[in-house]
């Protein structure tokens, strides 16, 4: 089975789809980790990849689709896969179709986690993180200790640039962008489900969960 999870900055996307992957053992394919790895190996899309987000651009959708063209190839990915942060366009909707029906492979679902925007500004400003060591905290779960010093290593605990209120609402507006054509997409071939993703992790994983064990499996093409 292969399925896509879309979802805002702050959904909960992540954390659901490396929940999904565990339970139903799909490897979880994120564009973001497979970047990072093709860097560090240093092959020829790495090095195409790192080129262009050194001058701050986007990657380009045919390194991308390579990337992806090649993760698809390995061993662990012959049952299936959860896709977490791909596609972002419909040129990189088109060449996924392209890639699994290469593999004789078809898409089965998208889930859209959806979170108001309230909700998601809520939940990223209350981040923060040591300036150190690195060590996540919550002002609402998990709060820094009352001298604003990590309880590890004793380092100041600071507020990202990217989980600044205004810096939230500008990457929610690029987001709602990018995704709303892709769920047209997706809806107009009968795949999209929208999951309401405002509740508790376990919660909203119950009802990714119910979705994906409704879905009719059919044998791969011949």
């Amino acid at each position: 089975m292969n399925l896509i999870l879309l979802g805002a900055p702050g959904s909960g996307k992540g954390t659901q789809a490396k929940q999904i992957a565990k339970r139903y053992k799909f490897p979880h394919i994120s564009t973001g980790d497979i970047l990072r790895q093709a860097i560090t190996e240093g092959n020829a899309l790495g090095k195409q990849a790192e080129g262009s987000m050194k001058t701050g651009e986007l990657v380009p959708d045919k390194i991308i689709l390579g990337l992806i063209e090649e993760r698809l190839q390995q061993k662990d990915c012959k049952a299936g896969a959860i896709f977490d942060g791909f596609p972002r366009t419909i040129l990189q909707a088109d060449g996924l179709e392209a890639l699994l029906k290469k593999v004789n492979r078809r898409l089965d679902i998208c889930l859209s986690l959806e979170v108001s925007d309230e909700r998601v500004v809520q939940r990223l400003s209350s981040r923060r993180i040591c300036g150190g060591c690195g060590k996540d905290y919550n002002l609402i779960s998990n709060p820094p200790p009352k001298d604003n010093r990590c309880a590890v290593c004793g380092s100041e605990i600071i507020q990202r640039t990217d989980d600044q209120e205004e810096t939230i609402r500008s990457r929610l507006a690029v987001y709602r962008r990018q995704t709303r054509p892709l769920q047209e997409y997706y809806s107009g071939r009968g795949l999209l489900h929208i999951v309401d993703g405002d509740g508790a992790p376990d919660e909203v994983l119950k009802k990714l969960c119910r979705l994906i064990d409704d879905h009719p499996k059919e044998p791969a093409r011949n």
